[in-house]
């Protein structure tokens, strides 16, 4: 195979590897207009996800502490309870009362310092997401990003998981985060199925929940690359996790 322009021969396997990360999106928040950007990344050291394609929504022009600290992750979080609340105590580093379960001194400061550093490069979203397991949202929340980026990158992917605070938004593709049972019922009223964080296995509403395969309550059993019920598509019934 012949690239356009060059006289070199590139091998055909060569042609194929995939992308193993990419900037997918940069541009204004569609939650408030601030600016942000996507982050795609190839990943297997997740033991609960396993191999899956992580995706860090951002703020492009903010440290991801600072805008926790300051309120100005609202750009990609919305109106998500589990933010936590603005402080100005200058001993802490992240929002006050913070419930969410990702940790932004690891991952998600990896990948943001890496892209401050220019590690990454703008790619086809399409191609990041061949044939793999993406993981929609692995901090952010993708309705703060335009919906053609994500019915990219899932254009040819094996098959993905998704969350969304926002509502609603693509029933299609995310589960609803419900932040109560009254809030669930609603949801489940108008064909949405949800995520629900439970304070224990009693608060499971056993007609329309099932406890997640991949949590320590459920003895782990699977990966969610193997489990594949958190999409919105999916037929099951909606999820339920033990708050943690």
């Amino acid at each position: 195979m012949r690239l356009y322009g060059s006289r070199e021969t590139i091998p055909v396997f060569f042609m194929r590897v995939k992308m193993k990360s990419a900037i997918i999106y940069k541009g204004p928040s569609l939650i408030d207009q601030k600016p942000i950007v996507v982050i795609a990344t190839y990943s297997n050291r997740n033991k609960k996800t396993g191999h899956v394609v992580q995706t860090y929504i951002l703020r492009e022009d903010i440290h991801p502490l600072e805008a926790s600290k300051t309120g100005e992750d609202y750009s990609i979080c919305g109106d998500c309870p589990m933010r936590g609340e603005v402080t100005n105590d200058p001993e802490r580093k992240q929002a006050k009362n913070r419930k969410c379960y990702v940790n932004l001194g690891q991952g998600v400061l990896i990948v943001w310092k890496a892209y401050k550093r220019g590690v990454y490069q703008t790619g086809d979203a399409a191609e990041v997401g061949r044939g793999r397991f993406v993981r929609v949202g692995t901090y952010g929340d993708p309705a703060a990003v335009p919906s053609h980026i994500w019915d990219n990158l899932l254009l040819e992917c094996e098959t993905w998981t998704a969350y969304t605070h926002q509502k609603p938004w693509r029933p299609d593709i995310a589960m609803q985060s419900a932040d109560s049972i009254r809030e669930a019922v609603e949801h489940w009223k108008n064909a949405r199925r949800t995520f629900r964080v439970i304070k224990n296995l009693l608060d499971i509403d056993k007609t329309n929940e099932i406890l997640c395969p991949a949590s320590k309550e459920a003895g782990r059993r699977v990966q969610c690359t193997a489990c594949k019920l958190c999409k919105g598509s999916s037929r099951a019934k909606s999820i339920a996790i033990v708050e943690h």
